[in-house]
Parts: C-alpha cells; sequence; structure tokens
C-alpha cells in the first residue's frame, strides 16, 4: 500500500507542477504571454513605419506649373 501511496503523491507533485495539470498558472502565462506578443506586434509595426516613412521624391514637373512659371 505504501508504493501505492508514494505513487499518488509522485503524481500528485508531477501535475501541480506540469504546464497542463495547473489551470491557474497555465492561464497566467498564457496572458502575459498574448501581451508580449501584442506588445512586440505594436512596437514592430511603429518601427517599421518609422523606418519606412514616406520620402520626398524628386518628380519631374513642368516649368510651366511651377510657383514662378517659366515660359519658353
Amino acid at each position: 500500500m505504501t508504493n501505492q501511496q508514494e505513487y499518488h503523491q509522485d503524481l500528485k507533485k508531477v501535475q501541480d507542477s506540469d504546464f497542463t495539470h495547473n489551470w491557474v498558472s497555465s492561464s497566467a502565462f498564457l496572458f502575459y504571454l498574448q501581451v508580449a506578443c501584442l506588445v512586440c506586434f505594436i512596437l514592430g509595426g511603429c518601427f517599421m513605419l518609422y523606418t519606412k516613412r514616406y520620402e520626398k521624391i524628386q518628380a519631374p514637373v513642368q516649368e510651366s506649373t511651377l510657383y514662378t512659371p517659366k515660359y519658353k
């Protein structure tokens, strides 16, 4: 009978420390994992917007449409 009691005690220890058997610790872990992923996603998006922002391009413009037009 002692072997069976020891087995149940060891099984209880394993289940208490196991991620899938402890609902409280697993839900807290998943919550913080979601928060961390959301923060990384937002910071990554902000970084990409900062590095790939619109740059002023030098487009060819007709001289007759300038602020001070030049006519031929």
